[in-house]
């Protein structure tokens, strides 16, 4: 079982930072934590916490793909937690659960009326990690190994444009600036772990 393999000493927080999971996990608690402080900071009512997480099909969906990102980037952590190349059945099952992320995160953002970033940001990069999955170390010495990797880089991007421009939007207000600013700020880590999880 997938247990049986996770080592259970913890880690200093500096150790985390040696693999792609520490970068994943943190972008991840970077977006959690603006995302529901904001609502609350707005509305003054701790309520707003449940209206954030549960409050809508949309909520739920990306609350679950918050969720399965947490755990998908402990997976990578422990599979890079004695370096490179890393542990090939954790590292599959990280890819395999991010796969099923990027889905939640897909019909979030198609629920909220974004089909652009839905297609890349949850098809995309869901076809890149479960291509991954599949991919692994058996099969290093195809033409292309890097291809689903690179579409997992790739999906990042008009998210990534789209938080730049809206920067750059005369009306953003001060609350707009700090949600984008973090988005951004968390698109960077993924970003870098993904970088580094073509090492693998």
């Amino acid at each position: 079982m997938l247990t049986q393999s996770l080592p259970t000493r913890p880690r200093p927080f500096r150790d985390r930072m040696q693999g792609p999971g520490g970068y994943y996990n943190i972008g991840n608690a970077i977006s959690l934590i603006v995302g529901i402080a904001t609502p609350i900071i707005a509305s003054g009512d701790v309520a707003a916490i449940g209206t954030f997480l549960a409050g809508s099909g949309s909520a739920i969906a990306l609350t679950t793909a918050t969720f399965v990102f947490f755990i998908s980037g402990e997976c990578y952590h422990r599979a890079w937690a004695c370096g490179a190349p890393p542990d090939a059945r954790l590292n599959r099952w990280g890819d395999t659960l991010s796969g099923m992320g990027a889905i939640a995160l897909g019909i979030a953002l198609f629920m909220l009326g974004q089909p652009v970033l839905a297609a890349f940001s949850g098809l995309l990069h869901a076809l890149g990690k479960f291509g991954s999955a599949w991919h692994g170390p058996r099969r290093s010495a195809a033409a292309t190994p890097d291809l689903f990797r690179s579409a997992v880089l790739v999906s990042r991007i008009p998210a990534m444009i789209a938080a730049m421009l809206a920067l750059l939007a005369p009306q953003i207000d001060s609350a707009q600036m700090v949600v984008t600013l973090s988005l951004l700020i968390s698109y960077f880590c993924w970003t870098k772990a993904d970088l580094l999880l073509f090492r693998s």
